[in-house]
């Protein structure tokens, strides 16, 4: 039986942006910035309105789309076009796609082939000092930490909340239900942060609760994937992670990576008071077992 390569997932704009951000000039920057801060409809308009979002000039724009690996402007507003169709992507289409064009292997091997490169993909995205302040922000005990999802993201909100709430206090897990949600958000203080997760076919009620939280300076940790929730215009701080994969469904593969990398390097900084911590709740569990 022949076989084929693992199909290979393109460079989404964003992260060509994010690769390539040393070689931009501060007007490129600033431009590429207004991009990312309202990704991908700003990319979406006519070149001059894509400057004037950033009050740089046209040359600047077509400059950009030229860094970015596009012959021109029409080239990088086609994968921009490309990114928004992949994000309404139903779990039929998804499989479909993947259907016609699956290697010729056994689906283990394309599923192990898919999630590796997604993988690989999201960690060459990932700046480590950008990790190293989002778990500092997270393991600080000088504010709440609130934990969201989305209808297919809410699983891995509850794994977070469940190891994070057993390293330190203060962590609330926001219910599924948008009709308890302004309770929460009122409960919310100032500084406290907001850790989010949205993927394609995103949720707008809670890009809404995130604009709310935002609007009282709370401070969004956003995980998403490569295309970029709205979130991320309010996000203090992003993960687009790669959740492509040879199914009707998206993988949480490398999301779930990330959250336990996070874990472990919160647990590592606060290792004395998270054991101490870990040792009077085995305590008052033991207790309640013998008792019940």
């Amino acid at each position: 039986m022949t076989t084929r390569k693992t199909i290979a997932q393109p460079e989404t704009v964003a992260e060509r942006i994010r690769l390539g951000t040393s070689k931009l000039t501060p007007a490129e920057h600033k431009l590429a910035h207004a991009l990312l801060a309202n990704y991908p409809v700003a990319g979406l308009s006519s070149i001059t309105e894509f400057a004037k979002t950033a009050r740089v000039s046209t040359p600047t724009a077509l400059r950009l789309a030229k860094k970015l690996g596009f012959t021109g402007f029409p080239g990088f507003q086609a994968a921009l076009r490309g990114e928004v169709k992949a994000q309404l992507q139903d779990p039929i289409a998804r499989h479909q796609r993947w259907s016609k064009d699956a290697p010729d292997t056994h689906v283990l091997n394309r599923f192990a082939a898919a999630v590796m490169e997604n993988l690989r993909g999201s960690l060459k995205l990932v700046d480590h000092r950008s990790f190293d302040r989002i778990a500092d922000l997270i393991a600080d005990l000088g504010h709440a930490v609130h934990i969201a999802g989305g209808r297919i993201t809410r699983p891995l909100a509850e794994y977070f909340h469940t190891h994070l709430h057993m390293i330190r206090p203060g962590v609330t897990l926001v219910p599924g239900q948008p009709a308890a949600w302004p309770q929460y958000l009122l409960n919310m203080k100032r500084g406290d942060v907001l850790i989010a997760f949205d993927v394609r076919r995103y949720d707008p009620r809670l890009a809404e609760f995130a604009n709310l939280a935002h609007e009282r300076k709370i401070r969004i940790v956003l995980f998403t994937d490569q295309w970029m929730s709205p979130i991320a215009g309010v996000a203090a701080h992003a993960f687009p992670l790669r959740i492509d994969a040879p199914s009707g469904w998206d993988s949480n593969v490398a999301t779930l990576f990330m959250i336990e990398a996070l874990i472990a390097d919160i647990v590592d900084r606060r290792w004395p008071e998270t054991e101490e911590r870990i040792r009077e709740l085995e305590g008052i569990t033991g207790r309640l077992r013998r008792n019940s």
